[in-house]
């Protein structure tokens, strides 16, 4: 099994098109207005957009991006009007983050791993 996609809920899809351009993710499909997706720079994973009326309630979910050049990408976004909410930091379990909000609020995490994404010391053994 693969990861395809994830989709996430967005009250403008045009508006959602521009900042997620802005991060880098290229349009693939948009054929009406209430949806859209996009490939991922690096890959083979693709990310969508479809339009609600409302936003859910709750924490929702939390979308990952990870970038190799994670400081300089985020360097990047700030100079195109990115805001973010927290600027990248080392975190306890060996990724380095940083997190922002779209345009609708759905919680991003742009961050880097490395070998530690999918083999940090605390991995369960086979």
């Amino acid at each position: 099994m693969n990861l395809n996609q994830v989709t996430i809920p967005v009250i403008d899809v045009a508006t959602s098109i521009s900042f997620y351009e802005k991060l880098g993710l290229k349009l693939i499909v948009h054929t009406h207005s209430a949806y859209a997706r996009f490939e991922c720079p690096n890959g083979d994973s693709t990310f969508s957009l479809h339009q609600v009326d409302n936003m859910p309630t709750g924490d929702g979910v939390v979308v990952y991006f990870e970038n190799d050049d994670l400081d300089n990408y985020v360097d990047g976004l700030l100079a195109k009007g990115i805001v973010f909410d927290e600027m990248p930091i080392d975190k306890s379990w060996l990724w380095r983050e940083a997190h922002l909000k779209d345009p609708d609020k759905n919680h991003l995490i742009l961050y880097y791993a490395g070998k530690n994404r999918k083999n940090p010391p605390w991995r369960k053994k086979d």
